[in-house]
């Protein structure tokens, strides 16, 4: 069983990439984040944290390798994804249950980002970039000169 999930928080630990094969197809890659959500309440005009916590984020994309340099320990990020009942065993044998968060986004939020810095698109994007706003342009004419123009009907 799984919920819906959005929360806001910091990374807090340095991200982990792992990468699995996948017989002849491309091996999967994961992005764990060990993410504080917290729950700021105002107080006396500060914010207090109440109960805020702490959960895995397991994010799976062929970008895992390159977004893992991307987040940083103690940066602000908004997760997306959905909560999933996780269930282990310790060291001891003992039954554990934790809540991870299987995220389909996840968004560098601007709080103590120094700069950015945008890398060249490949042609690969490039050329996919173009088709997107051509497409974009003559679905943008063929509904102006539909709206410019209204048809008189014949009674």
């Amino acid at each position: 069983m799984s919920t819906f999930f959005v929360g806001e928080g910091n990374i807090g630990s340095a991200p982990e990439f792992q990468e699995f094969p996948s017989g002849n197809d491309e091996p999967r890659r994961l992005l764990r984040l060990n993410v504080y959500f917290d729950n700021p309440v105002p107080r006396e005009g500060s914010y207090e944290d109440r109960g805020g916590y702490w959960a895995p984020v397991e994010l799976w994309h062929r970008e895992a390798e390159h977004w893992s340099t991307l987040y940083q320990k103690g940066m602000r990020v908004l997760v997306e994804g959905r909560t999933v009942r996780d269930e282990w065993e310790d060291a001891e044998d003992n039954a554990r249950v934790t809540f991870k968060i299987e995220a389909r986004r996840v968004g560098i939020l601007p709080h103590r980002v120094q700069n950015v810095v945008m890398r060249e698109r490949s042609s690969e994007q490039t050329t996919a970039a173009k088709q997107v706003e051509q497409s974009a342009e003559r679905t943008n004419n063929q509904s102006s000169s539909a709206t410019s123009k209204p048809r008189k009907r014949k009674e």
